[in-house]
């Protein structure tokens, strides 16, 4: 290494665009083996495995002990709490399903590319998570009159754009103590303990909201009586047009569709191969807004919609909603394309919209599918 560095903002690069011709550089690359997507075949479970749900870590996963882990419930709060995990589990538990998508999903597609995570659409995953409902552990601890946030602390450590920092994001109240929200301090995934990936032993599960939300290795509470402003808050996770923007937050997911991709694939281009005929279309859509209301699906790019069955399940109204159609394929390529609408009308766009940190970007899927009559030889 260059004898040269002498700081953090030596080795820690400002958040910036790629330049027009500027490739996948060898740290995104490393960033994208550290992290991994779903595998969009994946989308044939209604609970995905948790070794197939999306991961995100922004610096190391944690070295954690179960045994001796505690979480802090402190600040403005009448009476300050420290609880071990026997003590959670003894707690009345909930178990809710709950879609998580990674902000950064689908940046990888934007023009000009913001460098970071190169997601292109799998952020994503749907998991049933147990643990105690936050807002019974704020009413043991008491919520001070003055108290307007709460900030959560993850034992993740590491230094971002020059800033050395523990993983940290605040939730106003609105949100953190309001019932209907079902945020929840999680610790167990499909009805095992949460994998060390996942946030093991506690994390927070916050649905409806982008993935940055659900703080993982969870040991502290904070309650403040002003808006949290640290670097996850007011720095990252910003919807901004240029640098000097201060942008607003990014927070509720917007709508989404996704299509198990028919047929088999290329191994390289990932195109897909299909014979003529009728071709079940099957997939996913969600929105943090409320429930999917409506789902297309068109097979020349967008230009002409059909839409598609969808069945929602009322029982898990923070989980993805499946959906199936019938396509007659011809033979020729073709350019399968969905897209989700959902109760408040946001429907997802045909054009990226663009930001400097590639947040929120919820363009349409499209899936290229050649339809040919006959079967390859194989050696």
């Amino acid at each position: 290494m260059d004898g040269s560095l002498t700081g953090l903002g030596d080795i820690s690069a400002p958040g910036r665009v790629a330049g027009p011709e500027e490739g996948i550089s060898e740290h995104e690359l490393a960033l994208a083996a550290r992290n991994h997507g779903l595998p969009l075949e994946a989308l044939r479970y209604d609970v995905t495995p948790p070794g197939l749900h999306y991961v995100l870590v922004h610096y190391d996963i944690p070295a954690t002990d179960a045994d001796g882990w505690r979480l802090t419930i402190g600040g403005r709060v009448l009476r300050p709490l420290s609880l071990g995990l026997d003590a959670l589990r003894a707690l009345p538990a909930v178990t809710r399903r709950v879609t998580l998508e990674c902000a950064g999903n689908g940046r990888a597609r934007l023009t000009p590319r913001p460098v970071s995570q190169p997601w292109i659409v799998e952020a994503v995953g749907t998991a049933d998570w147990t643990g105690v409902p936050l807002t019974a552990l704020l009413a043991e601890a008491g919520i001070a009159e003055d108290a307007v946030e709460a900030v959560f602390t993850g034992a993740d450590h590491g230094v971002e754009r020059g800033v050395e920092q523990d993983y940290r994001r605040g939730l106003p109240l609105t949100t953190a103590a309001d019932p209907a929200r079902d945020v929840l301090v999680a610790y167990a995934m499909n009805g095992a303990p949460l994998p060390p990936q996942h946030g093991s032993p506690l994390r927070l599960v916050v649905p409806g909201w982008y993935g940055m939300a659900h703080v993982k290795w969870l040991h502290d509470i904070t309650l403040t009586d002003t808006p949290y402003t640290g670097f996850q808050q007011s720095v990252a996770y910003r919807l901004r047009q240029d640098a000097t923007d201060p942008g607003e937050p990014v927070t509720v997911i917007a709508p989404r569709a996704l299509m198990v991709p028919p047929g088999f694939p290329d191994f390289m281009s990932r195109t897909r191969v299909v014979r003529p005929g009728p071709v079940e279309l099957t997939g996913r859509a969600w929105s943090g807004h409320g429930p999917v209301t409506r789902v297309e699906v068109s097979e020349d790019g967008g230009a002409a919609w059909a839409e598609a069955a969808l069945t929602p399940d009322p029982s898990h109204p923070w989980a993805w909603s499946a959906w199936h159609t019938t396509w007659t394929a011809t033979p020729g390529l073709r350019h399968l394309t969905v897209r989700a609408t959902d109760t408040d009308g946001n429907v997802q766009p045909l054009t990226a919209p663009w930001n400097r940190g590639g947040f929120a970007n919820n363009l349409v899927q499209r899936v290229e599918v050649l339809c040919t009559p006959e079967a390859s030889a194989t050696g």
